[in-house]
Protein backbone atom coordinates (compact mmCIF):
# COMPACT_ATOMS: atom_id res chain seq x y z
CA UNK A 1 0.00 0.00 0.00
CA UNK A 2 2.73 2.34 0.86
CA UNK A 3 4.13 2.29 -2.95
CA UNK A 4 0.90 3.02 -4.50
CA UNK A 5 0.14 5.64 -1.87
CA UNK A 6 3.62 7.29 -2.22
CA UNK A 7 2.87 7.38 -6.41
CA UNK A 8 -0.87 8.51 -5.68
CA UNK A 9 0.73 11.62 -3.33
CA UNK A 10 3.70 12.16 -5.88
CA UNK A 11 1.12 12.53 -8.94
CA UNK A 12 -0.50 15.04 -6.61
CA UNK A 13 2.51 17.16 -5.82
CA UNK A 14 3.16 17.39 -9.59
CA UNK A 15 -0.28 18.22 -10.04
CA UNK A 16 -0.36 21.49 -7.54
CA UNK A 17 3.07 22.38 -8.80
CA UNK A 18 1.12 22.66 -12.40
CA UNK A 19 -1.71 24.36 -10.64
CA UNK A 20 0.15 27.04 -8.73
CA UNK A 21 2.39 27.97 -12.11
CA UNK A 22 -1.17 28.16 -14.01
CA UNK A 23 -2.73 30.42 -11.05
CA UNK A 24 -0.57 32.79 -10.25
CA UNK A 25 0.57 33.56 -13.97
CA UNK A 26 -3.31 34.10 -14.54
CA UNK A 27 -3.40 36.39 -11.35
CA UNK A 28 -0.44 37.63 -12.77
CA UNK A 29 -2.01 38.52 -15.97
CA UNK A 30 -4.91 39.45 -14.63
CA UNK A 31 -3.45 41.93 -11.93
CA UNK A 32 -4.93 45.22 -12.93
CA UNK A 33 -8.41 44.20 -13.54
CA UNK A 34 -10.94 43.55 -11.33
CA UNK A 35 -10.22 39.46 -11.86
CA UNK A 36 -6.79 39.83 -10.35
CA UNK A 37 -7.82 39.81 -6.76
CA UNK A 38 -9.59 36.83 -6.97
CA UNK A 39 -7.45 35.10 -8.91
CA UNK A 40 -4.43 35.75 -6.63
CA UNK A 41 -6.30 34.78 -3.54
CA UNK A 42 -6.90 31.37 -5.01
CA UNK A 43 -3.29 31.40 -6.22
CA UNK A 44 -2.34 31.78 -2.72
CA UNK A 45 -4.32 29.40 -0.95
CA UNK A 46 -3.50 26.88 -3.50
CA UNK A 47 0.08 27.53 -2.61
CA UNK A 48 -1.11 26.60 1.35
CA UNK A 49 -2.85 23.32 -0.01
CA UNK A 50 0.66 22.00 -1.53
CA UNK A 51 2.28 22.79 1.25
CA UNK A 52 -0.28 20.97 3.55
CA UNK A 53 0.58 18.00 0.91
CA UNK A 54 3.82 17.90 1.62
CA UNK A 55 3.31 17.93 5.32
CA UNK A 56 1.39 15.20 4.94
CA UNK A 57 3.75 13.03 2.97
CA UNK A 58 6.40 13.73 5.47
CA UNK A 59 4.13 12.52 8.07
CA UNK A 60 3.73 9.84 6.43
CA UNK A 61 7.27 9.32 5.42
CA UNK A 62 6.90 9.53 2.17
CA UNK A 63 9.68 11.16 0.16
CA UNK A 64 8.55 13.92 -3.02
CA UNK A 65 9.92 12.84 -6.48
CA UNK A 66 11.96 15.52 -7.60
CA UNK A 67 11.09 14.69 -10.99
CA UNK A 68 7.17 14.11 -11.00
CA UNK A 69 7.50 18.13 -9.49
CA UNK A 70 9.49 19.14 -12.60
CA UNK A 71 7.29 17.15 -14.96
CA UNK A 72 4.79 19.17 -13.18
CA UNK A 73 6.27 22.17 -13.84
CA UNK A 74 6.89 21.85 -17.50
CA UNK A 75 3.53 20.44 -18.10
CA UNK A 76 2.27 23.91 -17.40
CA UNK A 77 5.19 25.58 -19.13
CA UNK A 78 4.40 22.83 -22.16
CA UNK A 79 0.05 24.00 -21.90
CA UNK A 80 0.46 27.42 -23.20
CA UNK A 81 2.04 26.05 -26.20
CA UNK A 82 -1.62 24.83 -27.92
CA UNK A 83 -3.52 25.53 -30.73
CA UNK A 84 -5.86 28.55 -30.11
CA UNK A 85 -6.31 29.81 -33.50
CA UNK A 86 -4.09 32.59 -33.76
CA UNK A 87 -0.03 32.65 -35.06
CA UNK A 88 1.26 35.35 -32.37
CA UNK A 89 -0.87 36.47 -29.90
CA UNK A 90 -3.17 34.33 -27.42
CA UNK A 91 -6.99 34.22 -28.06
CA UNK A 92 -9.42 35.58 -26.12
CA UNK A 93 -10.60 31.89 -25.44
CA UNK A 94 -7.29 31.21 -23.85
CA UNK A 95 -8.19 33.08 -20.04
CA UNK A 96 -11.58 30.77 -20.08
CA UNK A 97 -9.69 27.35 -21.29
CA UNK A 98 -7.01 28.09 -18.47
CA UNK A 99 -9.76 28.61 -16.60
CA UNK A 100 -11.60 25.31 -16.77
CA UNK A 101 -7.90 23.40 -16.14
CA UNK A 102 -7.66 24.74 -13.55
CA UNK A 103 -10.59 24.25 -11.95
CA UNK A 104 -10.23 20.37 -13.34
CA UNK A 105 -7.12 20.80 -10.68
CA UNK A 106 -9.13 22.21 -7.68
CA UNK A 107 -11.62 19.20 -8.43
CA UNK A 108 -8.64 16.27 -8.88
CA UNK A 109 -7.62 18.26 -5.04
CA UNK A 110 -10.54 18.00 -3.57
CA UNK A 111 -10.68 14.28 -4.60
CA UNK A 112 -7.54 13.87 -2.92
CA UNK A 113 -8.71 15.27 0.43
CA UNK A 114 -11.64 12.96 0.16
CA UNK A 115 -9.22 9.95 -0.59
CA UNK A 116 -6.77 11.00 2.28
CA UNK A 117 -9.97 11.34 4.55
CA UNK A 118 -10.94 7.94 4.05
CA UNK A 119 -7.56 6.71 5.11
CA UNK A 120 -7.22 8.85 7.99
CA UNK A 121 -9.71 6.31 9.50
CA UNK A 122 -6.93 4.08 9.79
CA UNK A 123 -3.88 6.06 9.56
CA UNK A 124 -3.86 8.44 12.65
CA UNK A 125 -0.90 10.22 11.08
CA UNK A 126 -3.72 11.82 9.07
CA UNK A 127 -6.44 14.46 10.62
CA UNK A 128 -9.37 13.69 9.76
CA UNK A 129 -10.70 17.41 10.63
CA UNK A 130 -7.76 19.08 8.46
CA UNK A 131 -8.71 17.01 5.36
CA UNK A 132 -12.02 18.34 5.71
CA UNK A 133 -11.27 22.13 6.11
CA UNK A 134 -8.73 21.63 2.89
CA UNK A 135 -11.47 19.47 1.42
CA UNK A 136 -14.17 22.60 1.78
CA UNK A 137 -11.56 25.09 0.90
CA UNK A 138 -11.20 23.27 -2.41
CA UNK A 139 -14.82 23.46 -2.96
CA UNK A 140 -14.68 27.38 -2.31
CA UNK A 141 -12.00 27.37 -4.56
CA UNK A 142 -13.54 26.00 -7.64
CA UNK A 143 -16.77 27.95 -6.48
CA UNK A 144 -14.99 30.93 -6.88
CA UNK A 145 -13.23 30.14 -9.97
CA UNK A 146 -16.69 28.90 -11.65
CA UNK A 147 -18.13 32.42 -10.96
CA UNK A 148 -14.92 33.99 -12.84
CA UNK A 149 -15.07 31.79 -15.49
CA UNK A 150 -18.68 31.98 -16.26
CA UNK A 151 -18.71 36.01 -16.36
CA UNK A 152 -15.61 35.94 -18.63
CA UNK A 153 -17.10 33.29 -21.00
CA UNK A 154 -20.17 34.81 -21.41
CA UNK A 155 -18.50 38.04 -21.97
CA UNK A 156 -15.91 36.93 -24.60
CA UNK A 157 -18.08 34.41 -26.81
CA UNK A 158 -20.93 37.72 -26.76
CA UNK A 159 -18.81 40.01 -28.41
CA UNK A 160 -16.68 38.06 -30.84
Amino acid sequence: MEKLLSIYLNDHLAGSTSGIELARRLARQQAESRLGEPLGAVAKEIAEDRDDLLEMMHALDITPRRAKVYAGWAAEKAGRLKLNGRVMNRSPLSFVLELETLMLGVEGKQALWRTLRTLAEHEPRLDDERLARLEERAQRQHDALEELRSRSAGRILTTH
